[in-house]
């Protein structure tokens, strides 16, 4: 309990203080125009209040994500801790953050084009493509997902409770969230949606303090206590927990937001502190998810009560029918347990309205990519419709393909579209501070994140099943030689910008 607690205050202080000279080094102008006002077209580019903003930026970048993500995550121990802190404070939210402004600055530019504009124009197309691919794959996998669940909860032979029923009425939903003004649907549901997780993270926060159970503490935090997985902690950890520490997602979402700030002065509560809140949901429910499975009568499974928490945790959110885990049973029995019924229905808008809350922005986010690099206006609603349809057909065919192994690698593409967007930042503010003179070494806010990244992403493919399963300690040496010469390039760019300015 000491451990979470500490962690929960880190990541508070993080806002206060780190947040703050965050904020600092981009140098946020309230007296700058945004977007939102000299491109205002009541579609893309509409002033909204900031706590609706912050609400759909929220829900925008977590999805399943910090719920999900932390439930497996802490199957590695309480390193999951230390990750959630150090990852959300030093990376994730400077991530968020910097994405979000840069887009700002740069009225409202995709991801794509922010990259493109720092890294390049290879990288720039190889942006697009990649980020459009991810918009699509988590359009496609959001839908069929929670359609999945609802049509489980509701069961029997009626429309209702068909799996091809929930498809097509979420697919709808996201085609209408991807093409109308985003003030007149996403801005009036997601505040519902946004709402409803929050109360759930602090009703199962509640939950942590006086339900039965222990929680380990940070003097376990240091080998790999995972009943099933011979990935190591790092870069494993780093990869499973990704929404509630860094996600590359995340900086595809930041723009859109970006087109709606009133103010450059609410960036770090909107981008900052969205990521910041996001780590806080990620954190109750790591710690929950173990204190919940520690006081859980696993005999049921044939196991003895005695049994170390991560084996319970993994008995007790693991399918009867299919021997897989999935986390949505443990968020179920949390809830239920913890709250009730209104935990029981808290639950239900967790696992299903959370991901629908990440896919149809993504495909919106898909639609503005395009638009961005096509330079096609959006004002009139058969743009939209136009540039939309492909996207909208290709999603609408991948729903019905099997993704168990084309999924796997959605998790090391999204860090790996960190990595991108880390050096992009670092990368403008050098460019930043070698012209304006302010702030000559901010860079560094990003450059340590993004050498850890790109550590972590080169590493994980050379390590992982799914990629080229090499030895830890030739992982380690490879993915080191990868992180020390993209380190080397920036050093030798760096320099040569000094000696021109």
């Amino acid at each position: 309990m000491v451990t979470f607690i500490l962690s929960l205050l880190l990541l508070i202080l993080g806002y206060v203080l780190y947040g703050a000279f965050v904020n600092k080094v981009f140098g946020a102008d309230p007296q700058r125009q945004t977007p939102c006002y000299t491109l205002q077209d009541g579609v893309d580019y509409t002033p909204m209040p900031t706590w609706q903003v912050f609400l759909i930026q929220f829900l925008n970048i977590a999805g399943t994500g910090p719920i999900f993500g932390a439930i497996q995550g802490i199957l590695f121990g309480p390193a999951a801790y230390i990750w959630i802190v150090l990852g959300c404070v030093f990376g994730g939210a400077v991530h968020d953050y910097m994405s979000g402004m840069i887009s700002l600055r740069k009225n409202g530019a995709s991801l794509p084009e922010i990259v493109g504009d720092e890294l390049g124009s290879v990288a720039r197309m190889a942006l697009r493509i990649l980020s459009l691919v991810l918009m699509i794959l988590v359009g496609a996998v959001f839908a069929t997902t929670p359609a999945g669940l609802l049509a489980n909860m509701i069961g029997g032979d009626t429309v209702f409770g068909q799996n091809l029923f929930w498809v097509i009425t979420i697919f709808t939903y996201y085609m209408l969230a991807t093409l109308v003004p985003v003030d007149k649907l996403i801005g009036r549901i997601y505040p519902i949606f946004g709402v409803a997780l929050l109360v759930m993270a602090v009703g199962v926060g509640y939950g942590i303090f006086m339900a039965d159970g222990t929680m380990p503490e940070i003097t376990e935090a240091f080998s790999n206590h995972h009943p099933t997985s011979t990935m190591p902690i790092f870069p494993g950890l780093c990869i499973t927990i990704a929404c509630g520490a860094v996600s590359g997602f995340h900086a595809t979402q930041s723009p859109m937001m970006a087109r709606c700030m009133k103010n450059e002065k609410y960036g770090r509560p909107i981008f900052y502190g969205a990521m910041i809140t996001e780590g806080v949901v990620a954190l109750i429910w790591a710690a929950a998810a173990i204190k919940f499975a520690d006081a859980y009568d696993v005999t049921q499974f044939g196991m003895d009560n005695t049994a170390a928490p991560y084996e319970k945790l993994w008995a007790v959110m693991t399918n009867g029918g299919t021997g897989n885990p999935n986390p949505a049973i443990l968020v179920n029995s949390v809830c239920s347990s913890w709250l009730g019924t209104v935990g029981a229905i808290l639950a239900v808008l967790g696992v299903v309205a959370a991901p629908i809350t990440s896919g149809d922005t993504a495909l919106r986010s898909a639609r503005l990519i395009a638009a961005d690099f096509m330079h096609y206006k959006q004002n009139k609603i058969y743009k939209r419709l136009l540039l939309s349809l492909p996207v909208f057909v290709i999603c609408g065919a991948l729903i019905f393909v099997n993704f168990d192994i084309l999924w796997r690698y959605f998790a090391w593409f999204n860090q790996s579209l960190s990595v991108f967007t880390l050096w992009a930042i670092t990368v403008w503010l050098t460019k930043r501070g070698a012209t304006e003179g302010t702030f000559k070494y901010g860079y560094l806010v990003s450059l340590v994140p993004a050498v850890w990244m790109t550590m972590v992403c080169s590493t994980y493919i050379l390590i992982a099943p799914e990629g080229f399963q090499l030895h830890n300690f030739i992982a380690y040496l490879l993915g080191g030689i990868v992180t020390v010469g993209v380190l080397v390039w920036f050093i030798l760019w760096a320099n040569g910008l000094k000696s021109k300015v």
